[in-house]
């Protein structure tokens, strides 16, 4: 199956879709930019819960998804996958970054 059939795919499950949500996530600077992303929002998160500034909450959006379209627009050259999918493209994410903080993905 070439890869724009299986974008038109529609997916059944999570365990269907991260194998292309990873092959979308094949260069490694897209990836790194994605962990980068992943983590500051979970910091600035953290924080604004610690700190009980809630303006900062907007961020999280910004921060998440501009690191992982950068990754994607610049080094990846390819078309975020939150476009079709964004519930499993934003579980993916989370997924993805355990996976590379556990090793299973290189850095």
């Amino acid at each position: 199956m070439s890869a724009n059939t299986k974008e038109l795919k529609s997916f059944t499950s999570f365990a269907e879709f991260y194998p292309y949500y990873l092959a979308e996530h094949s260069d490694k600077t897209c990836r790194r930019l994605h962990l980068v992303g992943s983590l500051l929002v979970l910091a600035t998160l953290g924080t604004a819960v610690f700190t009980q500034n809630w303006s900062l909450l907007w961020l999280l959006p910004v921060i998440g998804y501009g690191f992982a379209w950068v990754g994607h627009f610049f080094f990846e050259k390819n078309k975020p996958a939150t476009f079709k999918n964004p519930l499993y493209s934003f579980i993916g994410d989370w997924v993805m970054a355990k996976d590379l903080l556990l090793g299973r993905i290189p850095l």
